[in-house]
């Protein structure tokens, strides 16, 4: 896993069929940053395993809760046909390059 939420979460699903876990890594302490492991036993290794290849399947089916794909709105053009995200993202990237400059010639 990457980090411990998410073996947490996995941790907390197999746990919900009975599938005793033990989580190791850098799970607990001051910095728990870096890697975390589900370990399960031999014996529920097949079971484990089953269990989550089904769960990632159905969830690829998953449709989100705001509809049909093909329902949602698209953002409207504002200006020369650029939303608003895309505008912003221009004046920001302008405003950045002219501050580039003007450090350039005044320094």
């Amino acid at each position: 896993m990457h980090n411990t939420f998410h073996a947490r979460v996995i941790a907390a699903r197999l746990g919900a069929e009975g599938i005793v876990t033990q989580l190791r890594g850098s799970v607990d302490g001051p910095y728990p940053i870096g890697d975390v492991s589900v370990w399960v036993t031999e014996e529920d290794a097949e079971s484990a395993r089953e269990l989550l290849l089904a769960d990632e399947v159905e969830s690829a089916f998953d449709l989100p809760e705001t509809g049909e794909p093909w329902d949602r709105r698209r953002p409207r053009p504002l200006v020369l046909g650029l939303t608003g995200t895309q505008l912003l993202a221009g004046v920001a990237l302008i405003a950045v390059l002219a501050t580039a400059m003007l450090a350039r010639f005044v320094g």
